[in-house]
């Protein structure tokens, strides 16, 4: 599902396309709750994906952000040209989730912000991760389940991949809830609108491609104990210590968990001495 945003007062409003699943928000309020997330970002320039008709666009441009905007509807991009006359050059008609963002930003410190659309808000989210470390801060509105697993802790039975590995880099707050009845059609979902602020940390202290490699097996096999889920990522028979680890299941292991369980497997993977044969 896609979210724009429209005001009330435009003429020649962008049909909302039953293909895009598009869903108009109506009060306007709520954009300007959305934009003010970014307050204490004044001086950041700001990427904002998917601003539909611009309401969001609007209430960032007068709180005195740097925009730009990509938004992946011909329709949209031209609705922005003949309204937004002060993002010229700004407005990219392009997929955000094939843009080499550090080329787009030209290497600057960027936040990024929108209604993402709903089908493929964690794939946007992924690509975030791509760019921990040119994105101080994200935020905006998606599916309220989706926003709900972001923020979300151990013990959740939400909690899953990008749970772990979002917060591993970020500091997530959950801020509210969007109701059906204020969009035009109403979606068949609540809303959330989340905030993400870039946490210190700068080195997980574990292989990070083994880190991410362990979430996303655990998780895929969440039913499963460590014990059973982990075995395919270790050599045959090495003989595991006697850890409680071993007994949990994913949901249960926060960040820190699972970089000591990172830890634990390159140990165990160095344990075994390489065969001299052949």
């Amino acid at each position: 599902m896609h979210i724009y945003l429209r005001e009330v007062t435009y003429n020649n409003k962008v049909k909302p396309k039953k293909a895009l699943g598009q869903h108009f928000l109506t009060d306007e309020s709520v954009a300007r709750r959305i934009a003010s997330t970014l307050d204490e970002y004044k001086g950041t320039p700001v990427l904002e994906v998917g601003p539909g008709m611009g309401v969001l666009t609007k209430y960032l441009l007068e709180d005195g952000h740097d925009v730009t905007v990509v938004e992946i509807d011909s329709e949209s991009v031209d609705y922005l040209d003949r309204n937004f006359p002060q993002l010229k050059d700004r407005i990219l008609g392009e997929d955000f989730l094939k843009m080499d963002l550090d080329k787009v930003m030209h290497g600057r410190q960027f936040c990024v912000i929108g209604n993402y659309p709903y089908n493929i808000s964690s794939q946007i989210f992924f690509k975030v991760l791509d760019y921990k470390d040119s994105i101080p801060c994200c935020s905006g509105m998606l599916q309220k389940e989706v926003a709900e697993r972001l923020a979300t802790g151990p013990g959740s039975k939400v909690y899953g991949i990008l749970s772990v590995l979002l917060q591993a880099w970020y500091d997530i707050e959950y801020l509210f809830t969007v109701n059906e009845n204020v969009f035009n059609p109403p979606p068949k979902v609540k809303s959330g609108v989340i905030r993400m602020k870039r946490n210190g940390v700068t080195d997980l202290g574990c292989d990070e491609k083994l880190f991410k490699t362990i979430i996303k097996t655990t998780f895929g096999q969440r039913r499963k104990t460590i014990r059973n889920s982990i075995r395919g990522l270790l050599p045959p028979d090495v003989p595991l210590p006697d850890l409680p680890v071993w007994g949990q299941r994913p949901e249960q292991l926060g960040v820190d968990e699972f970089v000591n369980l990172a830890n634990i497997v390159t140990e165990l993977r160095n344990s075994v001495k390489p065969s001299n044969e052949g």
